[in-house]
């Protein structure tokens, strides 16, 4: 079992020392010197976009999560379709092969996903105003008896580890370590389950050399994003215009930053790029398990006092969470009846 540390970070070898390992636990329990040591390993590495941290998680729900999950993935083409939200834009539900598309290309990602996030009640104010953000949920319960209960329990796990995690980057901003807690409350944060398929699943042309990258250059358009443990290499993080393997410790958690919280720092905390490519001569797939920490929709994405100097003036103008999500959803290719691309 790997010890917890309280230092503020450790160095990984290479171009990778960039990205820190840091200690939640250490933040939430230990001394004022050691909570600000954490806040320092974070602010640093968010440079990168990226940052390890220690997690507390259920070793044995994790590993139940991805066995239902890949038990699902295993079925037939029609079954998995049954799990289709039609008009969901991928909020909740399966969507196939050759469907999202990082807004940067315009050849559609190498992989399949199950999508899910907690409902809320119908008569909550986010779920009238907002009803595409809120969409109800489609799991496949009938194909994978159990799976809801298990998927559910590890999208509130996960959603609980990035809440906490959001104080350190608050403290790191100037603000109160609460300043994130009642923008996430309810909000409709995402659990995406990615299954990228083997080499041999992939056609080429004759004379072609096989494509690597399963997911293309993009970056997410929420809060933060959390990454526990995939089922194999792949997840690449791009620093200084290079790319570097981004693989967590054992018992920790990726954690990487999306647009919406560049947008709320004024740029002090950028957003991190990243890439799915699976190694040359590697002829396995990959499942690999996300949550995109989202805030309520009528949050107004607009930077913060702290973080806007004489040396770093304004350069968001303010734009509501709902409005950023709708726009790159359109982007990425998620939205049903506005596809920009087709496979």
């Amino acid at each position: 079992m790997r010890s917890w540390h309280i230092a503020s970070a450790v160095a990984f070898p290479s171009m990778s020392d960039q990205i820190l390992d840091v200690d939640l636990l250490a933040f939430e329990r230990g001394s004022s010197e050691q909570r600000r040591a954490v806040v320092d390993g974070v602010t640093r590495s968010l440079a990168t976009g990226f940052v390890y941290t220690s997690h507390d998680l259920s070793e044995d729900l994790l590993d139940t999560a991805y066995g239902m999950l890949r038990e699902f993935f295993e079925k037939t083409p029609d079954e998995k379709q049954q799990s289709t939200a039609r008009g969901a834009s991928g909020q909740t539900g399966y969507t196939g092969l050759l469907v999202e598309t990082a807004a940067s290309s315009d050849t559609p990602d190498w992989k399949e996903m199950l999508n899910w996030a907690r409902e809320i009640d119908p008569g909550h104010p986010l779920k009238r105003s907002f009803p595409h953000s809120y969409p109800d949920q489609v799991l496949p319960e009938s194909v994978v008896p159990g799976i809801a209960d298990v998927l559910y329990r590890f999208h509130d796990s996960i959603a609980d580890l990035q809440r906490r995690f959001l104080h350190v980057i608050a403290e790191g901003i100037g603000c109160h370590e609460s300043f994130f807690d009642g923008m996430v409350k309810d909000g409709p944060t995402l659990t995406r389950a990615i299954r990228y398929p083997s080499m041999g699943e992939i056609p080429t042309s004759d004379g072609d050399a096989p494509s690597y990258v399963w997911a293309a250059e993009h970056g997410d358009i929420n809060l933060i994003t959390a990454l526990p443990r995939a089922t194999a290499p792949g997840l690449q993080v791009k620093v200084d215009d290079q790319w570097v393997d981004a693989v967590a410790p054992d018992n920790g958690v990726i954690i990487n930053t999306g647009i919406m919280l560049e947008r709320l720092t004024n740029g002090a905390i950028p957003i991190g790029w990243h890439r799915v490519v699976a190694s040359p001569g590697f002829t396995g797939e990959r499942y690999s398990v996300v949550q995109f920490c989202h805030p309520r929709p009528w949050t107004v994405l607009a930077p913060v006092a702290s973080c806007c100097t004489p040396e770093n003036p304004q350069r968001f103008s303010a734009m509501s969470a709902a409005d950023a999500l709708n726009e790159v959803l359109y982007e990425i290719n998620l939205v049903e009846d506005a596809r920009r691309v087709t496979s």
